[in-house]
Order: structure tokens, then C-alpha cells, then sequence
């Protein structure tokens, strides 16, 4: 696997890029899968990941992100609970991936560094964004099967596209530019969507509009007699 040599000895700048994208993209969508995968790939050999990454394949940090993960996978899967865990985790997976991204690099320049934070923090922004948004519309199915099967795709998503960028970065960026681009042209739809959902359930919520013979009942109990 290509991605075995991200390490001191041979440093190939494509594999530390989509190692970079990768990391940030899957953070967006399932953080706790993300890093799981990567420590244990790291503490098994299977790949070597930069210096400041390798803290993943801590023992700690393995419970930590295997018990978000548990915890995850049953939040994500039920109505209404998946879009709270969402906006909550707004303010977790993209600071999360920003981090992840500029440690992806490894020890270079402080401005690569930087330039990886910031990269990585838009991506995972993105692909967080997306993925809360869609969850808000299939919320407005009334059965739950939509969820569990969009929960599983997310989860085989991040393993997969995780395993493509170690494994074949070239294929991985590739891949990356084409979900930019259907994003660029999904999140105006999503976003007009949800707009609709939310001027809908304002109008259940809201003070109801009296029609004209609600008002001439109004008037006729008030006329005296």
C-alpha cells in the first residue's frame, strides 16, 4: 500500500495530499470512524502515518474514538436525534479535521502547515454541511429505514474513501474534485429545501389565519342585540 510509506524515510508529496484531503473530507462526515480507522491501520503496520498523527494508534485514543463511534452509530440512525447530533457536532468535526490535516503534512514549513489547517477546516466544513443537510430532508420521511440507510452508506463512505487515499491517492483526489463539484451544485438545492421545511413548520406552529367567514362569525357574536 502506497500509503505504508507516509513516513520519515520517503515522503511522496501525492500521498500526503490525498492523506491530507482524505483525512479532513472523512472528518466532516463521521470524525470517530475516521479515526479509528487510521490508528488502527497505524498501530497494525498496515500504514505508517506522519509523526504528529501517529498519537491516533494511542490506546486512549482507540477507546475514545471506538466508544464515539458506538455512540454515533445509534444516535446517527434515529429520526430528529441524527440532525441534534449534527449541529452539535458542528462545533467537533470541523476543528477536528483542520487539526488532523495540518498534523497530516508532518513536520514541514509552519505556513504548509497552516495553509493545511485552513484547507483542511473548508473541506471538512464541507462535506459536514452536506451531510447534516441531507439528514434534515430525509428527516421529513416518515419511516426510519431512510436514516439507517444513509447512516451505513456514510460509515462504508468514510472507510472506503479513507482506504482509496492511502491506497490510491491519484483515484482519491479524482474522486474528491467530482464530490466538490456535485456539492458546488447540491448545497443551493439542499439549502432551498430546507427553507421550505422550516417556512412550513412555522405556518403549523404559528398563529392560524382567520379566514372571511371566521371573521363574519366574529362580528355577528359581537353585534348587539
Amino acid at each position: 500500500m502506497p500509503g505504508s510509506q507516509t513516513g520519515d524515510a520517503a515522503v511522496d508529496p501525492l500521498e500526503t495530499l490525498a492523506l491530507v484531503m482524505g483525512v479532513a473530507w472523512a472528518s466532516g462526515i463521521n470524525l470517530y470512524a475516521a479515526v479509528l480507522m487510521l490508528g488502527l491501520m497505524n498501530a497494525t503496520g498496515n500504514v505508517v502515518l506522519p509523526e504528529d498523527l501517529q498519537v491516533l494508534s494511542h490506546p486512549a485514543v482507540l477507546a475514545a474514538a471506538a466508544i464515539m463511534y458506538c455512540v454515533e452509530f445509534f444516535a446517527d440512525k434515529a429520526p430528529g436525534v441524527d440532525s441534534a447530533w449534527d449541529a452539535v457536532h458542528t462545533f467537533i468535526r470541523i476543528p477536528a479535521g483542520a487539526v488532523l490535516a495540518a498534523a497530516a503534512v508532518g513536520e514541514v514549513d509552519p505556513g504548509v502547515q497552516f495553509a493545511a489547517f485552513l484547507v483542511g477546516g473548508s473541506l471538512a466544513a464541507t462535506s459536514h454541511v452536506t451531510k447534516a443537510g441531507g439528514r434534515v430532508l430525509i428527516n421529513t420521511s416518515p419511516e426510519p429505514i431512510s436514516n439507517w440507510l444513509a447512516s451505513l452508506g456514510e460509515d462504508a463512505l468514510v472507510l472506503t474513501g479513507l482506504w482509496t487515499a492511502l491506497a490510491h491517492p491519484w483515484v482519491f483526489l479524482a474522486l474528491l474534485i467530482v464530490f466538490i463539484v456535485l456539492v458546488a451544485w447540491l448545497l443551493p438545492r439542499i439549502w432551498r429545501a430546507i427553507r421550505l421545511i422550516a417556512a412550513r413548520v412555522r405556518t403549523w406552529f404559528g398563529p392560524r389565519a382567520h379566514s372571511p367567514a371566521d371573521a363574519s362569525r366574529t362580528s355577528q357574536s359581537g353585534t348587539p342585540t
